[in-house]
This record gives structure tokens, C-alpha cells and sequence, in this order.
């Protein structure tokens, strides 16, 4: 991380991402490792055979399970490979000693002592860590997400683990910004999660952003007002009592996640009772001046207020706007 790569020693991206993987995660088995890395079932057995040849992934005749190599051990195997093949590289190659320390401070992740708080800061390693903490959950996921929206990305990433743990019979609580039921993407996303045995719940406003993993591992933001500031993970049995605690509050507060079409999804909470009717009026006819003159109110009034229904539904136009109040069931 943090740009140092296997990539010089002849690791492709798939076989150093499996080699990391079970650094972090010693003596476990193979099985759905391609959903943690996103890649293909086929891709990561060929990755492994090769790392098997190279040395650098061992699996254990009695249980099955699989351990990585030592990072010192397994870079000085690499660099004299890659020192027979490629001489005249010297100098490039013998530098990746450095990746010594860093492989060992990953090995090390895993094994630090439970009352421990870890500081991230790198995006990157805060959602690797995440997808770690949910590949591994064994009963139960805690959740509180504060998001409007989730991208396409977002939900393509998040699919195959949250699917695996459900069928795994993990069980998943979430709460959820009930504004990102107005999100048709992240709306049938859910509901997708919920029909598979997910427990959603909305709550009107949230501020906080809370996962927890089994009760006992526990991930929140650094500055709830700015998660780019970094994320804390802890084991700590305080801190972490302290995240359920919170989590149960806002659980018991929240309402249950409303069937497809339910009024609850309407944008009572977003649009005042004449934004509602100029919204209806906007679909209905076709002159400004009607509408105004239908709502009693200024054409200039209503101009505004139907610009701010343009923004709220983030359209490029009335006719965009008018289609996806239909799909929001908002008219």
C-alpha cells in the first residue's frame, strides 16, 4: 500500500492481493476469497497455484487451511527470481527489501492486542479493512448509514458481500437516511437486501456512522462531519459497548423499512404542501399561467417554486421532473 507494490518482484495484481489477503487472514480457507478481491473464481485459482509454486502461500495437511509465506522470506525468494531473470534491474529489485516491514505491519493487523485503537486515514485502507471485517462476520452486522444516495459503484461493490453474508446467515440490521428512499437506485438496492433476509430500518435524520461487526469489532469516523478525516477501528470492550449502545438507540427509533409504493415513501418531508401542489399542477398543465392561476399565486411564485422542485429531483427539465416524481410515487 501506500504505493509500494510485488508488482517489480513479478507479482501480478491478483497474486499480490491474495498473498496480502492471507497475511491479514492466516490459516483460513480459500473458498468466496474472489468475492473479497472482486475478481473471478478462475482468476484467483490461478493466482494460487502460482503463489503455491513460488512458495508463498502453504496450505496445512490437516486442516486445509492456507498461510502466507513470511514477508521477509517470501521477498528474498521473489528478489532472487527476479535478480536471475532480470540482472540488469539490480538496483530497482534489491530496493523492494522495503516491503519488508510494510507486509510485516499487515501480518501483524490481525494480532494486535483487542484493547487496541487503530487510526486510518487512506480511503483505501479504510474500505479494504471494512470488506475484511464483513467477509469474516460470523453472526451479526450492525449498521448505521447516513447516505442520501449510493452510487452505481457502490452498490456493485457492496452486492456480492452482502449477499454472502446473508446467505451465510449472518444477520444484517441497518439504519438507513429514509431521504435515500427517494433514490430509486439505493431504494431497490435495499429492498433487494430486505427480501433476502436484511432488517432495514429509516430514521428522518442521522448524524452518526456506526458498523460493528459480532459485537466485538467496532468502526466509526474519526469526525462524524468529515469522514475523509480517517475512520477508528476498535476491540476495545468500553468503546465498543458504548457503539451498541448508540446503535440500539437509533434501531429502537427508527421505522421499519415501507413496501415499494407505501406512502412513507412520498416526499412529505421534503416538499412543503404547495410545493406538493404546484408539483401536481406542473404534470397536469401546460402553461404557467394556469397553474399559477389554478394555485391562486403569482406566475413568478410558481416559476420559482418549480425550480426548486427541478432541483430537489435533480431533473434537467420539466418533463424529467414530472417522470421522476411518477417513478418516486410522489404524484
Amino acid at each position: 500500500m501506500n504505493g509500494a507494490s510485488l508488482f517489480t518482484l513479478g507479482l501480478d495484481a491478483t497474486e499480490e492481493q491474495l498473498y496480502r489477503h492471507f497475511l491479514r487472514n492466516p490459516h483460513t480457507l480459500c473458498d468466496d476469497v474472489h468475492l473479497l478481491l472482486h475478481v473471478p473464481r478462475d482468476t484467483v485459482r490461478e493466482a494460487h497455484g502460482r503463489l503455491a509454486e513460488l512458495g508463498l502461500l502453504r496450505r496445512t495437511e490437516v486442516t486445509g487451511t492456507l498461510s502466507a509465506a513470511d514477508p521477509e522470506e517470501a521477498v528474498e525468494r521473489l528478489t532472487h527470481l527476479r535478480l536471475h531473470d532480470l540482472h540488469e534491474q539490480l538496483q530497482l529489485v534489491t530496493r523492494s527489501r522495503a516491503l519488508v516491514a510494510e507486509l510485516r505491519a499487515e501480518q501483524d493487523v490481525r494480532s494486535r492486542p483487542p484493547q487496541s485503537v487503530e487510526r486510518m486515514e487512506v480511503l483505501s485502507q479504510i474500505r479494504t479493512r471494512i470488506d475484511d471485517l464483513a467477509f469474516f462476520a460470523r453472526e451479526e452486522i450492525l449498521s448505521v448509514e447516513p447516505y442520501a444516495a449510493l452510487t452505481a459503484e457502490n452498490i456493485e461493490h457492496s452486492r456480492p458481500l452482502d449477499t454472502r453474508c446473508l446467505v451465510r446467515g449472518v444477520r444484517i440490521r441497518s439504519v438507513i437516511l429514509k431521504e435515500s428512499l427517494t433514490h430509486p437506485p439505493t431504494a431497490a438496492y435495499l429492498r433487494e437486501l430486505a427480501d433476502q433476509g436484511a432488517e432495514i430500518r429509516v430514521a428522518d435524520s442521522l448524524s452518526e456512522r456506526i458498523l460493528v461487526y459480532d459485537r466485538r469489532t467496532a468502526l466509526v469516523p474519526v469526525d462524524p462531519a468529515d469522514t475523509s478525516r480517517g475512520a477508528l477501528v476498535t476491540q476495545q470492550a468500553g468503546l465498543v459497548s458504548n457503539a451498541l449502545a448508540l446503535f440500539e438507540k437509533i434501531w429502537s427509533d427508527a421505522t421499519e423499512l415501507p413496501p415499494s409504493g407505501e406512502p412513507d415513501t412520498a416526499p412529505q418531508h421534503l416538499l412543503s404542501e404547495l410545493e406538493q401542489r404546484v408539483l401536481e399542477q406542473m404534470c397536469r398543465v401546460g402553461k404557467d399561467e394556469t397553474g399559477a392561476r389554478n394555485l391562486d399565486i403569482s406566475v413568478r411564485t410558481y416559476r420559482r417554486h418549480i425550480a426548486e422542485l427541478l432541483r430537489v429531483l435533480n431533473a434537467t427539465c420539466r418533463a424529467h421532473a414530472a417522470l421522476l416524481a411518477r417513478e418516486r410515487g410522489w404524484i
